[in-house]
């Protein structure tokens, strides 16, 4: 557990690429070295038996020798049979496994270092006869260190900008004065952005490796939607010259115009 999730790549990430190194080393353990535990009636023996797991490498699902890429195999072709063979455990069929951990002990004075790089661009017009506001674009622009999947980057940039927008526009808990109790506790009444509300969505990633996540990451899962709602809220500023409350309901703009 971290004290904000959109550090999780930071910290897990190490986990999970020292789990990917031990497995990756197992992996290479049974192309090149016999055992005593196989199976000759099989007919399986290591492919790669003049090597040793140094002179291998593993990429896109193919083993190969490094200094002659031409000697390769597939993962497929090389797994399948070593598991047959009782290769991959003694007395076993199961898979290989492998497992990591990744201790953080914070930065200075004690508290973990966090690093998040980005710009955010909002434009809005907003109608000064209904209060109404209509988002024409939205751009991020995020510094991810290394995008590990630019895929999965994109989608937080894209998703966090809709969260950003309807928490900015729409999104506000409703109490009965006399009792406390929510009242818009739903999703009918409780008003949500989808992205038929947000306009045009231009994602960036940058890549300067500077995170502190490895291959240089850093995490992006709250980012985006942490900072929309900021300028948003500017961009309504700089298109009527008031300050609005947030959630930016119509009632709330004409108030502020001094409409209501």
């Amino acid at each position: 557990m971290t004290p904000d999730g959109s550090t999780n790549l930071a910290v897990n990430g190490y986990a999970i690429r020292n789990a990917a190194r031990q497995l990756k080393r197992k992996i290479l353990e049974i192309a090149t070295t016999p055992r005593p535990h196989e199976r000759p009636e099989l007919g399986y023996y290591p492919p790669f038996p003049d090597y040793t797991p140094e002179d291998l490498d593993i990429k896109d699902s193919v083993v190969y020798v490094k200094k002659d890429p031409m000697k390769m195999m597939s993962m497929n072709e090389l797994v399948r049979p070593a598991a047959l063979a009782g290769k991959m455990d003694i007395g076993s069929t199961e898979p290989l496994f492998a497992y990591g951990w990744h201790v953080q002990k914070g930065g200075l004075q004690g508290i973990r270092p966090v690093f998040v790089r980005q710009a955010h661009f909002v434009e809005v017009e907003v109608d000064s006869e209904t209060g109404g506001i209509e988002v024409i674009r939205v751009v991020n622009v995020n510094d991810v260190g290394k995008a590990i999947s630019p895929e999965a980057v994109e989608g937080q940039q894209y998703g966090g900008s809709v969260m950003g927008v309807s928490r900015a526009r729409t999104e506000d808990m409703v109490y009965c004065p006399a009792t406390g109790v929510v009242l818009n506790g739903n999703l009918i009444d409780y008003k949500i952005n989808t992205m038929l509300d947000c306009g045009p969505i231009d994602t960036i990633i940058i890549e300067t490796g500077m995170g502190y996540g490895p291959y240089g990451a850093v995490g992006i899962g709250e980012d985006t939607a942490t900072m929309v709602p900021g300028s948003f809220y500017a961009a309504v500023h700089n298109a009527t010259g008031k300050w609005v409350d947030v959630p930016m309901t119509p009632d709330r703009v004409l108030k502020a115009l001094g409409r209501i």
